[in-house]
């Protein structure tokens, strides 16, 4: 699935006019815009709010595809200036399908009648390349549309939303589906975005691959297809060290929970032989519920360097290492996190205390294979740069990778993985994850996944997503209450899930 900037899709909407012709995508679009409204009015009458560009033209292209039992009304704004010979066939089109047009709405009372009891509102205003905020004379459509009891579908972008970004400005409409032509745009899969796009749609229009894949990969979605190429297989011949050995250093007294979690992920997630190293005081509560994990307790008189040794010893007969769930913050456990990373060579995951422990420690980890997998609020702190503000997600994580070359997973309603070459969007968050302790088990199936061979980056996102996939199963089973513990069982049955609806994106 290909994910382009604004100003990649121009030049590949440019390429592709340059084989076929303008006219000729902007019929296409039309085509597929007119299939999702078939599936989507609510009833015969709708309508359009069109801008003066070649988004208002798919609309007209869209309408003139639907037959007359559709009563059909776009409200536009003229602008001779940017009309092109596309639009213009689009209106010719549209004028001859018995398509009603009339002047755009220049207050909300106005605006609000033109849409009436219409079963649904086709926002074409704005597309990708407009510039925010949007200009005061169309927040009376917007406020219009997103007070009415319509169908909304957006073409391209909800009008509003920064296609970049996700970022909303000023005004932007919120719709009910949204409709991506040619390839996904990274500000539809972003926060804040994600409260305005709704259900998100991409279409081909004709553009060939060959000419999507002339852009660079600087965005890319993390969907089913990923999963399914990556997820590793357990071989015929496997035994029990070969499946996945992942050794990980988590639990305390105040928290031995964790340490449980993101064992049973790392278990459920296929490891064929889990061990985990833990305090005197944790051990009991891991050994009642991890029947077939292997517990190592640290006695708390062994020294940070013993303890180091100890743990190098058993990573010895491990093929991955995963440290933070559930540690202490004080400076004897930050030692050892220290000195088992200094000169560990396993590949690893660290997340939560583990976190805490690396913040002024960053150079420690430049040269490891390693996943680090914070929140915001984690982030902020391991970034030295403080709390992310709205719109800068992706920027900030850029930043930090370029600066510090460790492969990131930034948690977030919308999921970013970044190895400092592509930004990795998760597209199966939901918010059935938003409870304590399901970012442990994500650190077990990542443990998982790096201990049977995967690159970091790939570990990071093929765990988001099954994470994430895994999350909305146990909502669908569990309406309300879903908690950390329900989902290491159900990363198995999670994988049977076809794989649209699973993610956020739809492909037609």
């Amino acid at each position: 699935m290909f994910v382009l900037t604004p100003e990649q899709m121009r030049a590949v909407d440019a390429l592709a006019a340059q084989r076929m012709g303008e006219v000729e995508l902007m019929r296409n679009a039309g085509a597929r815009i007119a299939e999702l409204i078939e599936r989507h009015a609510r009833g015969p009458r709708i309508v359009a709010f069109a801008g003066p560009g070649n988004n208002g033209g798919d609309a007209f292209a869209a309408f003139a595809e639907l037959d007359a039992s559709y009563e059909r009304h776009i409200y536009a704004q003229e602008d001779e200036r940017s009309s092109s010979p596309a639009r213009r066939d689009a209106e010719l089109r549209a004028h001859d399908a018995g398509v009603h047009l009339h002047p755009l709405p220049q207050n909300e009372t106005a605006a609000r009648a033109a849409i009436g009891e219409s079963g649904l509102v086709l926002d074409a205003l704005f597309g990708t390349g407009a510039r925010m905020p949007l200009p005061p004379q169309y927040a009376a459509a917007i406020a219009a549309v997103n007070g009415s009891d319509a169908e909304v579908l957006a073409i391209d972008v909800p009008s509003g939303v920064d296609a970049l970004t996700g970022a909303t400005p000023g005004d932007a409409v919120r719709a009910d589906v949204t409709l991506a032509l040619g390839a996904l745009k990274p500000g539809l899969l972003l926060e804040n975005a994600r409260a305005f796009v709704g259900a998100l749609w991409c279409a081909s229009i004709g553009i060939a691959d060959a000419e999507l894949a002339t852009q660079d990969r600087i965005y890319a979605a993390v969907d089913a297809a990923e999963l399914i190429a990556r997820l590793p297989e357990r071989p015929a011949d496997s035994d029990k060290r070969r499946s996945g050995a992942p050794l990980l250093f988590a639990g305390s007294s105040q928290f031995p929970g964790a340490a449980i979690l993101a064992a049973r992920g790392a278990a459920r997630a296929g490891a064929g032989y889990v061990t985990v190293v833990t305090s005197e005081a944790a051990a009991p509560a891991l050994r009642a519920h991890l029947v077939e994990a292997v517990v190592v307790t640290i006695p708390e008189s062994q020294s940070a360097a013993a303890a180091v040794g100890t743990i190098l010893d058993l990573a010895n007969h491990a093929t991955a290492f995963a440290v933070g769930p559930g540690l202490g913050l004080d400076e004897r456990t930050g030692a050892i996190v220290r000195g088992v990373a200094e000169r560990i060579e396993l590949p690893f995951v660290a997340d939560a205390s583990a976190l805490f422990h690396f913040a002024k420690h960053l150079e420690l980890l430049r040269a490891k294979r390693c996943v680090l997998t914070p929140h915001a609020g984690e982030f902020a702190r391991l970034s030295g740069k403080g709390s992310v503000g709205d719109g800068e997600r992706v920027e900030r994580l850029r930043e930090f990778v370029h600066r510090t070359a460790i492969v990131t997973l930034l948690k977030g309603q919308s999921t970013l993985i970044y190895d400092g070459a592509t930004m990795h969007v998760n597209t199966s968050g939901n918010n059935a994850l938003a409870t304590a302790g399901t970012g442990d088990v994500l650190t077990g199936i990542i443990a998982t996944l790096l201990a049977q061979g995967l690159a970091p980056v790939d570990a990071a996102r093929v765990g988001a997503y099954w994470h994430g996939l895994t999350g909305k199963r146990c909502a669908a089973e569990r309406s309300r209450g879903v908690i950390a513990g329900d989902l290491p069982d159900a990363l198995a049955s999670a994988l049977s899930e076809p794989p649209h609806p699973a993610g956020i994106v739809r492909v037609f």
